[in-house]
């Protein structure tokens, strides 16, 4: 059995052509977070590279995000525990940047790993969110994203 790279039960966006994405690529039976694979299934400019990580924005934001950007480990890994200390000191660095670059005065960063059933991640790859609301004193809903 071919390993399965995405999980399309995490897939759904509301009004989102995403699942459709998710599960063409389940069928190609391909990682879209490696390098060699992106650009086919990522539309998005890369913002800022690294050694270890790629910043961009996620082509499916969340619904409300005024900022809804990914950070994806260029290689392969699944596991928390393969981050290397200088794979660290790196996505400390990006998360600095787009900060700064875009003036996000708040923001979650979440990071997904392992067992997708467990995360509620759509991609196997090992990657971090950065995602931030709208701010200020207007109404509006909370940004919701799934967790196993």
């Amino acid at each position: 059995m071919r390993k399965a790279f995405v999980n399309l039960k995490n897939a759904f966006r509301p009004n989102s052509t995403y699942k459709d994405v998710i599960h063409k690529i389940r069928q190609d039976s391909v990682c879209p977070f490696c390098p060699k694979y992106l650009k086919q299934y990522h539309k998005k400019p890369i913002i800022k590279t690294g050694r270890f990580w790629l910043l961009t924005d996620n082509m499916y934001p969340y619904a409300g995000a005024r900022h809804h950007l990914l950070l994806i480990h260029k290689k392969h890994i699944e596991r928390f525990a393969e981050i290397s200390p200088a794979a660290w000191q790196e996505l400390e660095r990006l998360v600095a940047f787009v900060v700064k670059k875009r003036a996000i005065k708040g923001a979650a960063l979440i990071m997904r790993f392992g067992d997708t059933s467990y995360t509620g991640a759509s991609v196997s790859h090992l990657h971090a969110n950065i995602i931030a609301g709208p701010g200020g004193a207007k109404k509006h809903d909370p940004i919701m994203f799934r967790v196993g």
